[in-house]
């Protein structure tokens, strides 16, 4: 009986969690309608006397286009600037901002493309691998060797970090793609690749 309550337990809470992702696309879907769409859709139908569904969706994705094409030029980038130190002098909402911002930046990562692969480094210890993301390469004038710059996150916060500059030879190739090593950071290891297909430098 134990045995069957302990199965019990493990699958519904299983159950749960495949569940929970699908939960919060639908919740985020019915937000965006009844307080984007319906509400838009009412406003529309009170001037033209005629409703057109979807036209809330679509303002709001033009919307996001628009702020997107604003904020990606240099005039936007400086309105942000002094919208951070606005908000950075405001206590409550600073906390909350500065959130906003983490989760902002830190999905905006891969799309900046600042990561050219994903690689395993020796850094703490021997043979206790760390996920690192290589920004570049060095050269050494001394050796005339090609270093590489890795920059090393902490979890799950991958805006901030270590940068070390080692050896190919010191770094392991996990071949994993950027996102994913990079969902492996952001959730601490419990959402990422299933395998480690190392490929070892020549020393």
């Amino acid at each position: 009986m134990k045995n069957f309550v302990n199965h019990l337990k493990l699958y519904v809470f299983r159950g749960l969690l495949a569940l929970i992702p699908i939960g919060l696309t639908i919740f985020t879907i019915r937000i965006i309608y009844i307080f984007i769409d319906k509400r838009v859709m009412e406003a529309v139908d009170q001037y033209i006397g005629r409703r057109i569904p979807g036209l809330g969706l679509l303002l709001f994705v033009a919307v996001l286009y628009f702020v997107g094409m604003i904020t990606s030029n240099v005039l936007g980038k400086r309105m942000i600037s002094v919208f951070d130190q606005l908000m950075s002098k405001i206590p409550l909402a600073k906390t909350a901002y500065q959130v906003g911002k983490q989760i902002s930046d830190t999905l905006a990562l891969p799309e900046k493309q600042i990561f050219k692969k994903a690689v395993l480094v020796d850094y703490f210890k021997p043979d206790a691998w760390v996920v690192g993301f290589v920004t570049g390469e060095i050269k050494d004038e001394e050796s005339g060797c090609q270093l590489l710059k890795v920059f090393i996150p902490t979890v799950p916060n991958p805006t901030s970090g270590f940068l070390v500059i080692l050896k190919e030879s010191q770094t392991k190739n996990p071949n994993w793609a950027v996102e994913e090593a990079m969902k492996m950071v952001i959730s601490g290891g419990i959402i990422g690749p299933d395998i480690i297909a190392v490929k070892n430098y020549d020393k």
